[in-house]
């Protein structure tokens, strides 16, 4: 037997684990199972050299939990350990490393995750156990079993030990602190989250399975039930596999096993595969959007090596494809650093440029494929879509190819195509193509109906960065302009050259305007004389473009307007010169019945906006049944 101090340079790394990585000490079973699969694939891999003698089975790891005793059990079948390696890999702890994770990590708490990072992962034991033993025997001819011990100080024991078993055992002496990790449905859930995809099959227990009757079973026969091992994992999830040999339902099928809860089914997936310049595999999901979406909810989950590491994938997954749930599992991603290195690391910015380009791709190939099951699904995807469209140069680039601008006749044009049908229409006396759109078809009928009358096309768009979209549209396409229809009087927003002929003398307009101004709020909105068709409505409120947009821009995190104070609620009166009532309006002889026609007309176009509400509407219902007596 020996005996002998662990050679760290720190005085002792046991007090530092225990103190700067207890706020994730269940990585423990992580980092515990993740080394018997590294032990269990080496001895897979040297088996295929032919240096590895005889038939190795089928290894697989086994977790058992003794709750009287305190212990808890990480059993595996792979190539073990000689008395030397047990020196070499456990007593000299990853050499310096330890140093190097003292000194560099010892003030940043939130890095818990560190300790991977420098092989130090089974030392993670003494988080939860005051003592730890490991029975190990290796794989190699005439190698002698031992058995390892320490409690938790720089002192182990190193003995010879009675083992046939190839492989290695390692028992936990769990602390009083940690006895939730000898509940079976503790170590359920840990296995569930961590160790759901490891590649190597993974037992906890027994469980009863119910098997199927036979066909010529007799009425009233009891199905037979057989106990039989509880394998947690699934050892070759989807991902792992070659995109050609899955189907669309072995898609959808993962897709369930990743969240369980979920019972919606995805829109369509995207299967990443990449082996240069880095190593990275996946399978992101669109999910149907709606308004029970939890975005801290179903995340995309990151792997390395099929270890699951977290749900955080900020950093890594450009933040439009947040939205989006599956899995990526990376080898090159270096996850246990500061999200701020992340952000900043060559290796990362070139995986999220690559992810958002086969995002692209995947898009314009559903668009070319089925066009009309694209457009079906739209609604579900344009938030995602726009979201990238505003933050990612590339995928602007590639838009062309796949974003499409609906229509309120629910018509889907490309931009390509929307141009070539509304240039012969809508081009302005400037040159400049105007593209109107509503952003709610009851709210905006009445403009979106002179709009149509006069041949004009009306885009809906309707999702809440709209604003902040045609803002980038208009600056990175020539000789345009987006004008919600209920900006202005129609020839207003389109202007031709020619112009209308008032009925109305500019001695009678500048006589009508300040009677009309005595009655509308100046604050809010502002008196404009227009000629106008003499079917149009005699007074129509309108939003101007610019005030509304900066409007909601802001509402939606305006970036740099945020300083600029709060943009009040702006709105034009357009008063039609050629209408009759106006007309009758400034020939009116007595000042209460001119004034009731001015608060009448100009109620009825607050109504027509939504803006009529509490009391205004209650004097307004009244008024009207008193006019028609």
């Amino acid at each position: 037997m020996a005996t002998g101090n662990i050679n760290v340079t720190a005085e002792n790394i046991f007090p530092v684990i225990k103190k700067f990585l207890y706020s994730d000490h269940e990585i423990f079973l992580r980092e515990l199972i993740s080394n018997a699969t590294d032990a269990t694939l080496k001895l897979k891999h040297l088996a295929t050299l032919g240096e590895v003698k005889g038939d190795i089975g089928d290894p697989i790891i086994e977790i058992k939990v003794d709750k009287k005793k305190n212990e808890i059990r990480i059993i595996d079948q792979g190539v073990g350990m000689t008395g030397e390696e047990v020196e070499k890999y456990i007593n000299q702890v990853a050499f310096s490393g330890a140093e190097e994770f003292v000194e560099k990590y010892k003030d940043k708490v939130e890095d818990s995750g560190i300790i991977g990072h420098f092989g130090l992962g089974f030392y993670s034991s003494f988080m939860v156990a005051d003592k730890v033993e490991i029975f190990t025997k290796s794989f190699k001819k005439d190698a002698k079993a031992v058995r390892w011990e320490c409690d938790g100080s720089p002192k182990y024991t190193l003995e010879e030990f009675d083992r046939k078993e190839r492989g290695t055992e390692i028992v936990l002496h769990i602390d009083e602190e940690s006895k939730d990790f000898l509940e079976d449905a503790k170590i359920t859930e840990l296995l569930t989250k961590y160790n759901k995809f490891m590649p190597i099959p993974i037992k906890f227990g027994t469980r009863e399975e119910t098997l199927p009757l036979p066909e010529d079973a007799k009425e009233g026969t009891e199905p037979e039930k057989i106990t039989i091992e509880n394998i947690v994992n699934n050892p070759t999830p989807a991902w792992t596999k070659n995109p050609k040999d899955l189907k669309d339902e072995d898609y959808k099928s993962f897709y369930r096993e990743l969240y369980p809860m979920q019972f919606e089914e995805p829109l369509f997936n995207i299967h990443l595969n990449v082996d240069y310049p880095f190593n990275l595999t996946g399978i992101l999901y669109f999910p149907k959007l709606n308004n029970n979406l939890d975005p801290t909810k179903d995340r995309i989950q990151l792997y390395q090596n099929q270890v699951f590491v977290t749900d955080n994938v900020e950093g890594i997954v450009p933040p439009f494809l947040q939205m989006l749930r599956g899995v990526i599992d990376s080898p090159d991603i270096p996850l246990n650093v500061s999200r701020s290195y992340l952000q900043s690391d060559a290796a990362v910015k070139k995986i999220s440029s690559y992810i958002t380009r086969k995002v692209a791709d995947k898009l314009t190939s559903l668009f070319k494929k089925d066009r009309k099951a694209f457009e079906e699904k739209w609604d579900d995807i344009k938030v995602i879509i726009e979201y990238g469209m505003l933050s990612e140069d590339k995928f602007f680039e590639k838009s062309d190819k796949f974003a499409i601008y609906p229509t309120v006749n629910k018509e889907y044009f490309t931009w390509n195509e929307l141009e070539e049908k509304i240039k012969p229409v809508q081009t302005d006396k400037d040159d400049k193509l105007v593209i109107l759109y509503a952003s709610d078809v009851k709210k905006q009928h009445s403009y979106i109906d002179v709009a149509k009358e006069k041949g004009y096309t009306v885009l809906l768009l309707d999702s809440p960065i709209v604003s902040h979209l045609l803002q980038k549209l208009e600056t990175s396409k020539e000789k345009i302009q987006f004008v919600r229809v209920d900006s202005d009087h129609v020839d207003n927003l389109i202007k031709k050259e020619e112009t209308k002929i008032s009925k109305l003398s500019d001695e009678e307009k500048e006589k009508l305007k300040p009677i009309i101004e005595e009655i509308i709020p100046k604050e809010t909105y502002t008196v404009q004389m227009e000629a106008m068709d003499s079917n149009a409505n005699p007074f129509i409120i309108t939003q101007p473009e610019f005030m509304r947009r900066m409007k909601e821009m802001q509402a939606t995190g305006g970036g740099g307007m945020m300083g600029m104070g709060n943009f009040p609620d702006m709105y034009n009166l357009v008063i039609n010169t050629n209408n009759e009532l106006v007309g009758e309006i400034l020939n009116t002889k007595t000042k209460k019945k001119q004034d009731r026609l001015i608060q009448q007309a100009f109620d009825l176009a607050k109504l027509s906006q939504g803006l009529l509400q509490g009391e205004e509407l209650t004097n307004f219902i009244k008024r009207s049944f008193q006019m028609v007596k």
